[in-house]
Parts: structure tokens; sequence; C-alpha cells
């Protein structure tokens, strides 16, 4: 069996981002690395936003907004969010600067193969795939195992579910300079439902419906919801350039008790992805980089993970719309309504002090939140 310093299962956002910041860090340049997946990464499979005010990636964003809609059914409200901007990245051109990267490094190599078992046997790991088996010091995995989560009720698991399309308009009814952050105007069903609109022209968009919930719906609910809401904003005669769908885990499951010395869970197998939100890219650019810098002075990771205030706030809201699906949209309108937008993205982002904390959560329905931490109480 060939043997690696470090092995990476899966080649997915988690994964890549982590070895683009080993060989920025130029500190692992004497390790050798591998990366196993049966996806070649070769689709454009996925679209990532997040804002920021420097410069992350910007030589693959593909699209920057300065201004965001908020919207309901009874009102509407353009959030000024400099001196951030909303951004977009498209996967493939995520997957192509990365791989040029790793392609360009000597101790680097990708495996296109399906991982089906790895394990810890001592102070080496065993990584198997569909044909053969490797050994290595340390196991980077970015699997997702969600029977772990489904098979324990501590921590409910919701899910942010949706189908875009990018479709090109024959009427002129997008603003290209705002993106529709979040627009509850739509039909709620007793879930949190909202509609994500990112134009790029004032003839182009992705146009995408959204859950957070427990159960996922059928395809042609999602695109006649879709179809619906472009018919509400006046198209008469439209185009499907592209689509897409996905499906985030939404939970605070302690996926990190499950790392041992030598193998780490990342990505959303790790709990990488942000609980309340779903959002990934923003978060796992931290985490990676916290991860690349733990490297150089620990070898333990069960050291890696810590909890903070924020993994505590998303456990609430996660509680909070398990219990009462249909509350997403109050939650959120009332954070949006006289929030401060920039408090708001820094408390999204988990950059915010414990003053803008209060700012936000005092602006919360309190009953819901009050019983959803007195229930914490006794389960803890």
């Amino acid at each position: 069996m060939k043997h690696y310093h470090y092995i990476f299962t899966g080649s997915g956002l988690s994964a890549l981002m982590t070895v683009y910041e080993m060989i920025k860090s130029r500190k692992f340049e004497d390790k050798s690395i591998l990366l196993i997946d049966e996806n070649l990464k070769k689709t454009n499979d996925r679209t990532w936003c997040f804002w920021e005010d420097t410069n992350l990636f910007d030589e693959i964003v593909s699209k920057k907004w300065n201004s965001a809609l908020f919207a309901n059914e009874s009102f509407q409200k353009v959030l000024n969010i400099e001196p951030f901007q909303y951004k977009k990245i498209k996967g493939l051109d995520f997957y192509n600067l990365v791989f040029e990267l790793i392609f360009k490094q000597n101790n680097i190599h990708f495996s296109n193969q399906k991982v089906i078992d790895f394990e810890e046997l001592g102070n080496h790991c065993v990584v198997k795939t569909d044909s053969e088996s490797y050994t290595c010091n340390k196991v980077f995995n970015s699997i997702l195992d969600i029977n772990r989560v489904k098979l324990q009720s501590k921590y409910p698991l919701l899910q942010q579910h949706f189908i875009g399309w990018f479709i090109k308009s024959k009427e002129a009814v997008f603003n290209p300079n705002c993106a529709t952050f979040m627009d509850f105007s739509v039909e709620q069903k007793g879930n949190t439902r909202f509609m994500y609109v990112l134009p790029t022209s004032e003839t182009e968009a992705l146009i995408e419906y959204t859950l957070f919930s427990k159960d996922l719906l059928s395809t042609s609910e999602y695109e006649s919801e879709i179809e619906n809401y472009i018919q509400k904003l006046g198209i008469s005669e439209f185009e499907i350039i592209e689509k897409e769908q996905g499906n985030i885990p939404m939970t605070c499951y302690e996926f990190w008790k499950h790392n041992t010395k030598n193998i780490i869970n990342i990505g959303s197998a790790g709990g990488w992805t942000k609980p309340s939100t779903g959002f990934t890219f923003k978060n796992v650019t931290k985490k990676s980089k916290e991860l690349v810098q733990f490297l150089q002075s620990e070898n333990d990771f069960k050291k890696f993970h810590k909890k903070d205030k924020f993994w505590f706030y998303d456990l609430l809201f996660i509680d909070v719309l398990y219990q009462n699906n249909a509350l997403g949209s109050k939650v959120f309108s009332s954070i949006f309504r006289n929030g401060n937008p920039i408090t708001i993205f820094k408390f999204l982002d988990n950059e915010s002090s414990f003053l803008e904390d209060l700012q936000i959560i005092w602006k919360c329905p309190k009953l819901p939140f009050l019983k959803a931490v007195f229930n914490r109480i006794i389960k803890f």
C-alpha cells in the first residue's frame, strides 16, 4: 500500500480550501498529500455567496452587489451593506482555480476513486477505495454520514433545501446592483420558505426557491413556485439557462466528537456549515485557515474544535424552527425590519460583539426562544 502524510477523503469546498491554505503557507512542501474523490469537479454544480469588505478570491468573483433586499408579505427593505459587498463565486471557477494550483505541486496528487472506508490503526490510518487501499499519517474526511444525526434526538435536524433557475427574461425587470437576500412574500405553508434572487443584468438572474424545514419537496413543487414568482415579477417570456439544486444539513450536532487523534471531519461532515443559515463559504475559509495553523503546532485532532457563543445561538434557533417551522419569516423579519444591516451580517458571520449580539437577540420573538432556553437547560 502506498503511504502519504495526509489523505483527503473527498475534494469538495472544505478539502480544497484546506489544501489551498496549505499551499499558501508553504509549510507543507515536504509532506505527501492525496485527494480522493469519485467526482472530477468538472461541472458548475453549485454557487457560493458571501459578504465581506476585503478581496477574498476576487479573481474568481463573478458578480458583486452593493445592496440587498429583504421582504415579506407586508414590507420591503433595501439594505445598504457598505462597506461590505455581497459576492458570488461559481463552483466550477473555484475548482479550476485550486486544481490548477494543486497540479503545479509535486507533493500533491489526486485520485479519481470512490472512498468506501477509512479507519485509524494505532499511529497510522488506512483509507480504502473501490479498487485499492492507502495508508497515511492523517485523514481529513469531508464525506458526511448523515445517519449519525438522524439516529439521535439531542440535536434536531433541519434541512436547507432549494432548487434554482438561472433565467434570461424578455422583460428588463431585475436591478443588477441589488440582490434579493430573502423574500418571504411567498406562501409559507407552515414552513420557512423564501425566494433568493441574484441578478447579473436587467434580464438575467438566478432565482432560487429555498426552505428551512424537516422534509424535502418534489421537484415539481419547487419549480412551480419559481414559475409563480417569475410571473409575479412581470416576466412573460424567459428561457432557463441552467439549473441547480442542493440540500444543506442544519444542525448543531457535535460532529467533532467523532474526530480521533489522526482523523478529522471537515466541512459539513465536521460541522463547518453555519447551522442556523446554511452559510458555508465564509465559514470554511475561516476553519481551513485555523486548521492549517493548528497543524503547524499540534498533532492531536481531538483538540481542534472549540464551542463558542454562536454555536449556542444557532442551537436555540434550530430548536425554535424545529418546534414551529412557520416562525422563520417572523424571526428574520423582526431582525431585518429595524436592525442595522452591518451588525446583522457580522452576527450571521459569527463576528459580532456580545453587545451587538444582544441588539439582534432582543429583536427576536421572546417566548419561543425563552422556551427553547428552558428546554435546553433540561436536556443538558
